[in-house]
């Protein structure tokens, strides 16, 4: 057959034609590991290899972290980071996220949160966001600043919906908000009450001020004395609804942050509950314990039944078996760093209005009511 007759791929491999190895005789030879010896990267290794070398010196780095020995390991991090070529993009990672957590442990949390930003921006697929948010829930945590450590949760959620650990750590999160942002709002509308209060008295007294005391000569008209007392009395009753309002809206917001933690605990909850029945061991443990603790922090809060099902059935409304499998065993997503943007949320209000405006916008009609259910105790 001429050469050209040949069907694409249908040449033959020279391998076919190849002989095979003989064998040999006797039992084949049994398999050695390669052992190391603890530390052994301590010692010389004699590698003209840059990259084994490097690596060789980010285990160093490792070994001082984990001995917390975090500004040695801080250094080891910074001078491989110098070292590295552009082009090794996964150890590059792993050194920057070595450099921020050892940044958090020494106090110095703005440093470490500018690494995660530039590693969230150039995060090209979702198990690097992941990672990324995951270490900026880290650094917000240890700064204390539980509005930042939300938003943080809330973008991981917005990435992966049914993980049941995320949502009750968002639970906790809104638990600890509500009495900060009420003593906030308190100490706030102290200082506004004060400046109301200063407000009304000088409008009662129009020439107050460095020469207010020529305002009262000991031949004051009877008449102005009464004027006085009547402003007096509408002064006092202005402060009073001032001050009503302000407890009003400290309720409300204290409410609202309940209302959040106690759906957050409710989904993690309807997730567990989920996962039980294909789970053994300490993982099926794990489980029954965190539920048992959700039970616990449910007590904590005076809700009727009828508004416990409205939010577990707003909570659960997404909750379908394959869904969860599909999420569970889903692939990488190597999407780019544009695409992964429109995958997570941009604030904590687009959030919140995807997953508690049902539950808000039904009690709207009976606020009053809803303010007598969800009273947390002390």
């Amino acid at each position: 057959m001429e050469t050209g007759c040949w069907l694409l791929g249908g040449e033959f491999e020279d391998s076919v034609f190849e002989e095979r190895r003989e064998r040999r005789p006797g039992p084949p030879e049994s398999y050695r590991a390669k052992r190391c010896e603890p530390q052994w990267f301590y010692e010389e290794t004699g590698s003209s290899d840059d990259v084994e070398a490097l690596t060789v010196q980010k285990f160093k780095g490792d070994l001082a972290y984990r001995r917390q020995e975090y500004q040695k390991a801080l250094q080891e991090y910074s001078s491989i980071s110098e070292k590295l070529p552009s082009t090794n993009f996964a150890m590059k990672r792993d050194v920057q996220e070595g450099q921020a957590r050892c940044l958090v442990h020494l106090g110095r949390h703005k440093e470490a949160l500018e690494i995660a930003t530039n590693l969230e921006n150039k995060a090209t697929n979702t198990d690097h966001l992941t990672t990324v948010l995951y270490l900026q829930f880290t650094i917000c945590s240890s700064l204390q600043n539980l509005e930042k450590t939300i938003f943080c949760l809330q973008k991981l959620i917005s990435l992966h919906p049914f993980n049941p650990w995320n949502w009750g750590r968002l639970g906790e999160a809104y638990l600890n908000l509500g009495p900060a942002l009420s003593a906030s709002l308190a100490s706030s509308q102290k200082e506004n009450s004060f400046t109301s209060s200063d407000t009304a008295i000088k409008s009662s007294f129009p020439h107050s001020g460095k020469d207010c005391l020529l305002c009262f000569p000991e031949t004051l008209p009877e008449g102005s004395v009464e004027v006085s007392s009547g402003n007096k009395q509408r002064n006092e009753k202005a402060l009073k609804n001032i001050q009503n309002r302000m407890t009003e809206e400290r309720a409300a917001v204290l409410l609202e942050t309940q209302m959040k933690a106690c759906a957050s605990f409710i989904r993690t909850r309807l997730l567990l509950q989920l996962a039980q029945s294909q789970q053994t061991s300490f993982a099926l443990e794990r489980n029954l314990k965190t539920q048992q603790e959700i039970e616990d922090k449910m007590k904590r809060f005076s809700f009727k039944e009828d508004t416990l099902l409205l939010i577990a059935e707003v909570m659960g409304e997404d909750i379908v078996p394959e869904k969860i499998r599909d999420e569970v065993h889903t692939e990488v997503k190597c999407v780019g760093p544009a695409a992964l943007t429109a995958l997570v949320i941009g604030s904590s209000k687009e959030f919140e209005d995807k997953w508690f405006r049902k539950i808000k916008d039904h009690f709207c009609p009976f606020e009053n009511q809803f303010h007598t259910e969800l009273q947390i105790l002390p």
